[in-house]
């Protein structure tokens, strides 16, 4: 599950706060940016969070459908 990982939650809890650049969040982790990347690659493919260019920058933000549909899934389990 994307979310299993301590580096990936962290990263979510950093795009909470609003939307980032790559250099930025590995700025706050004790991890690579090349690491940092393929978490986002994980959060990407698993549509919980979004991306989007800006010149050479990519900018990195939640994606509420994906926690929507994360949410529905997780309830499941405790109806």
């Amino acid at each position: 599950m994307a979310i299993a990982d301590p580096n990936r939650r962290h990263i979510l809890e950093d795009l909470r706060r609003g939307e980032k650049t790559v250099n930025e969040l590995a700025a706050q982790l004790p991890i690579s940016r090349p690491a940092v990347s393929q978490h986002l690659k994980a959060l990407l493919d698993s549509g919980l969070v979004d991306v989007r260019s800006e010149g050479t920058r990519r900018i990195y933000v939640i994606n509420r459908p994906g926690f929507d549909r994360m949410n529905m899934w997780l309830d499941q389990f405790w109806s």
